[in-house]
């Protein structure tokens, strides 16, 4: 079966335009929520990027509960909660899913990855990772340790900031990883600043921004053309940012 007739998994999202929604409230008064039309996913990956407070990690942790997640990460198994802080989006959501579900899932959220590991730790389920707790591991081994033991293929992982624990070199790593695993019918939406995981070729990528939500081409985000400025011309940009008090 090509990759097109099993993906994607999820295929696109609205937001539920017969809901009596107030505009004015969070997560709705957020731009790119609130004036959010159709969003089609790539069957292989899709990433999300934008300023902190865009709302893409806002929108992923709701399509993440909406598929069955904990607001946490983990998998479709892990539900606890350490802090009320989920919005009202997924209630919100309506969701168009293939005929063919996946048989694997995740969803790796970097700023609550060490809450999922002590529940690991706590529930005594360490098989999946290695069989070694996570805690003792850095957060980038950790992260790996998801990557090359967890993730079976033919699942949809939902990634939010996988970036934030891993050198440049794991972050090649994990590009090639993602890569193993789309091969082996699999989708990802990420949410990403990560100019080398948004590499990653033929990917959709959407920026969110004030004026919404759209789609850009991999050398049209800021995160490509700044990194490459910066580095072409290192010096210069230095002298400038480091002297413009002086």
């Amino acid at each position: 079966m090509s990759s097109l007739q099993a993906k994607p998994y999820l295929q696109q999202i609205s937001i539920r335009a017969e809901d009596d929604i107030d505009r004015d409230e969070f997560p709705f008064c957020i731009p790119a929520i609130g004036e959010m039309n159709e969003l089609k996913f790539h069957p292989d990956v899709t990433f999300f990027v934008g300023e902190n407070g865009a709302g893409k990690s806002t929108l992923l942790e709701a399509i993440a509960i909406a598929m069955g997640f904990g607001a946490e990460g983990g998998t479709k198994n892990v539900h606890f909660e350490t802090a009320n802080t989920i919005s009202s989006l997924h209630k919100h959501l309506r969701l168009s899913k293939s005929f063919r579900k996946p048989s694997d899932g995740y969803f790796l959220r970097a700023e609550s990855f060490y809450n999922v590991a002590t529940y690991m730790d706590d529930v005594g389920y360490l098989d999946g990772y290695g069989g070694k707790s996570l805690h003792a591991r850095s957060h980038g081994e950790s992260f790996m340790a998801l990557l090359d033991m967890k993730l079976r293929g033919n699942g949809l992982y939902l990634f939010d900031e996988p970036e934030a624990a891993l050198s440049p070199n794991r972050q090649l790593a994990a590009l090639s990883v993602i890569h193993r695993l789309v091969q082996d019918q699999s989708q990802f939406i990420i949410a990403t600043h990560s100019p080398i995981l948004l590499s990653y070729p033929n990917a959709k990528i959407y920026q969110f921004d004030g004026s919404g939500i759209y789609e850009v081409a991999y050398e049209d985000t800021e995160h490509y053309a700044i990194t490459k400025d910066f580095l072409n011309h290192y010096p210069r940009r230095l002298q400038q940012l480091l002297n413009e008090d002086n």
